[in-house]
C-alpha cells in the first residue's frame, strides 16, 4: 500500500487502514518514507514544536530517531469525519543511556483528497518506564498482525 492510500472519503475500515499504514511507516523509522505520507507543505505541531514542509519533517525525524532508540509505535483509530482522522497512540523507546520511556498521545490529521496528510496536530506525554514494563515487544519494524492492539493494553 502506498503511503498516501487509503484516501477520503473514509469508512471505519478505510480510516483504520489509513491509521495502520501511517503506523507501519513510522515503525520503519525511515524519515524519507514517513515524510512521503504528508503534503510537500504539511504543517505539524508535535507537542510544543512546529514544523512546516517535508524537509523539516525529515530533519525532525532524523533527530528524533537518533535520540529515541528501538522506537516502536502502536496506533488506533479514535474517530473520523470527512477528511479528518483522530487517533490515539503509545510508543516506547530507550535513550542512549538505556533508560526506557513510553509516550501516550493523540493525533489529529487533515487529509487531501489524494490521501496525503496536510496537517498533523499531536499531543503527548512521556513517562519513564522500566525495561520490564515494556509492552510493545516485537522485532524492530512493522508490528506483527498477531501482536495485541492498543486497546488490549491498560494504557
Amino acid at each position: 500500500m502506498s503511503p498516501r492510500l487509503p484516501a477520503p472519503p473514509f469508512t471505519w475500515a478505510t480510516a483504520a487502514d489509513k491509521v495502520r499504514t501511517i503506523e507501519d511507516n513510522w515503525n520503519s523509522r525511515m524519515p524519507t518514507q514517513v515524510a512521503l505520507s504528508y503534503t510537500i507543505d504539511s504543517f505539524w505541531r508535535c507537542g510544543a514544536e512546529f514544523l512546516s514542509g517535508r524537509a523539516a519533517i525529515e530533519a525532525f525525524l532524523i533527530c528524533k530517531w537518533s535520540r529515541q532508540l528501538e522506537y516502536r509505535l502502536i496506533t488506533e483509530l479514535w474517530a473520523f469525519a470527512g477528511n479528518r482522522i483522530a487517533s490515539r497512540f503509545a510508543s516506547e523507546y530507550r535513550d542512549i543511556d538505556g533508560n526506557w520511556f513510553r509516550s501516550y498521545g493523540n493525533e489529529h490529521w487533515d487529509l487531501e483528497s489524494d490521501g496525503l496528510i496536510r496537517r498533523r496536530i499531536e499531543s503527548f506525554n512521556d513517562q519513564p518506564i522500566t525495561e520490564a514494563d515494556r509492552v510493545l515487544r516485537w522485532p524492530l519494524g512493522r508490528r506483527p498482525e498477531e501482536h495485541p492492539e492498543l486497546s488490549d493494553f491498560d494504557l
